[in-house]
This record gives structure tokens, C-alpha cells and sequence, in this order.
């Protein structure tokens, strides 16, 4: 009597897809290497996360939702802007230079560059990338509608600046920077918020 099939784990084969994905990024991957990495005949792995795209575009989804949703929770949880961004980038950095698992932003990562055939997933990406510029923005335009920072503030700018030092240090933690250094570069970045505060 033949044995019982082992139980596919859903959630877990997600998991190591993600990391897969997050490792060597969208176009790296081959279906070969996915079917390797969640030891599972392709035809099983297509049945249960349908094509490559779909499983990638899951896997982003966990992603954001768990780890990297660190910027939501901070934008959305801290009473001041002030403290939401200094505990942004705090909470970031302790993602990007983990120990174990891929390091950087898997969004910021994933798909710098692609072929003209995987074009529409470097445009998915791109479009997270500027809904986080735009949920930092809109966080500092509400610190300004309540009192909190100056009304000439430009949140714009502001929001536009830390968003493109969060991706660039999700690069520099890629490249080996150590957690110390890049975390100091927090007070110089927070100290751009208070410097608008409200007398």
C-alpha cells in the first residue's frame, strides 16, 4: 500500500517563494528554480499559485502585509509625525540588515530592472513604490493641517525626500552597510521634520 502524499503547506511554500523572489529578485527566478526551492512538481505549484507573475505578485502582497507593512504601521500608529518617521526608518533598518533572510526592501529590490517582456511587473512595483512616497506625503500634510509643522512646510518635498532615502538604504543594507551606521543616519533625517515644527 502506497504511503500517504505529503501535505502540501500553502502558507510555507508561499513563504519560500517570497524569499526566493526577495533574494535574486523577479526575473532571476525560473519556474525551475521555484519548483526546486518549494520542492513541488510544477503542475502542482501552478495549480495551487497559477502562473509565475501570480505567485510573485502573492508573494508581495505577504511581503506588505507582514514585514514590510513597518512604514503603514508607523505612519498610521505614532501621535506625531515626527515619531511616526523616526520609528519608520528605525523599524525599516531593522528589516533591511536582518540577520536571517534576504536583506533591503523586497519591493525596492525585486525588479530594478526587467526586460521589455516583464515590463508590467516593473510598473506594478513602481506604482507601490510611489503609494509609499504618497502615504508619507499625506502623513506630514496632516501634521501640517493639525499645527504640528509649520503651514509653509512643503510635504511634498519632505514626503518625496524620505521616501527616497528609505529606498536608498534598503540598497546600501543589499550592499553589506552595518545596522549602526545606517541607523544613525535617523536623528539627521528626523531633525528635517523638527526643524518645521510649529512655535
Amino acid at each position: 500500500m502506497a504511503g500517504r502524499p505529503r501535505e502540501f503547506d500553502r502558507d510555507k511554500a508561499l513563504l519560500l517563494a517570497r524569499d526566493l523572489f526577495w533574494e535574486r529578485g523577479y526575473e532571476a527566478v525560473s519556474m525551475a528554480d521555484l519548483t526546486e526551492r518549494l520542492g513541488l512538481a510544477s503542475a502542482r505549484l501552478y495549480a495551487a499559485f497559477g502562473s509565475k507573475g501570480d505567485l510573485f505578485r502573492e508573494a508581495i502582497t505577504h511581503y506588505e502585509t507582514q514585514e514590510g507593512g513597518f512604514a503603514d504601521r508607523a505612519l498610521a500608529e505614532e501621535i506625531t509625525a515626527a515619531r511616526a518617521i523616526e520609528r519608520m526608518f528605525h523599524d525599516g533598518i531593522e528589516l533591511y540588515t536582518r540577520k536571517q533572510g534576504p536583506r533591503g526592501c523586497m519591493v525596492v529590490s525585486s525588479a530594478t530592472n526587467c526586460t521589455e517582456a516583464n515590463e508590467q511587473v516593473r510598473e506594478w512595483l513602481a506604482e507601490h513604490r510611489r503609494a509609499r512616497t504618497a502615504s508619507i506625503t499625506r502623513r506630514i500634510q496632516k501634521a501640517v493641517s493639525t499645527g504640528e509643522l509649520q503651514a509653509e512646510t512643503d510635504a511634498t518635498a519632505l514626503g518625496e525626500l524620505y521616501a527616497a532615502a528609505l529606498h536608498g538604504i534598503s540598497v546600501q543594507a543589499r550592499d553589506g552597510a552595518k545596522r549602526k551606521r545606517l541607523m544613525a543616519m535617523t536623528p539627521l533625517l528626523v531633525s528635517l521634520m523638527q526643524s518645521n515644527l510649529a512655535h
